[in-house]
């Protein structure tokens, strides 16, 4: 079998993966193989095959590195609070509440002015170092 249908081979199944994986990291890779199969298609030796092949891996992974870090959606991060309960330890005259939480005292908010008032609660948000509490988990 020529040089060149084994790089196109390997190119092929390169970018069979890359379709079950979505990164385009295999795409680079395979492209690359698609590209060393043409240096050995023209005549290359095999050293100049896997120089071409090895050279446009590595720009194109790092092309598609770049790529992904551009276009990639800002992960939502829930707080590892949210769902914790809380000790009510006092509710103050403006709605607001101090509360017993990771060994110390926070200010706590009402998640809504009709929130019913317990004396555990659960976070369900933080505004700043101020928890938003309510009576049932999120």
């Amino acid at each position: 079998m020529a040089a060149y249908w084994v790089w196109w081979i390997l190119a092929g199944g390169l970018v069979a993966a890359e379709l079950l994986t979505g990164t385009f990291y295999l795409l680079a890779v395979g492209v690359a193989f698609a590209v060393g199969g043409v240096a050995a298609w023209l005549g290359a030796s095999a050293g100049v095959q896997l120089a071409v092949a090895a050279v446009l891996a590595i720009g194109g992974t790092f092309v598609a590195h770049r790529w992904r870090d551009k276009h990639a959606a800002p992960a939502a991060e829930v707080p590892f609070d949210v769902g914790q309960a809380v000790v009510v330890q006092a509710w103050n005259p403006d709605g607001s509440a101090r509360v017993a939480y990771r060994g110390t005292l926070w200010t706590a908010q009402p998640a809504a002015p009709d929130t019913p008032r317990a004396t555990t609660m659960y976070i369900v948000a933080m505004r700043g170092s101020t928890l938003v509490i309510a009576d049932r988990r999120p």
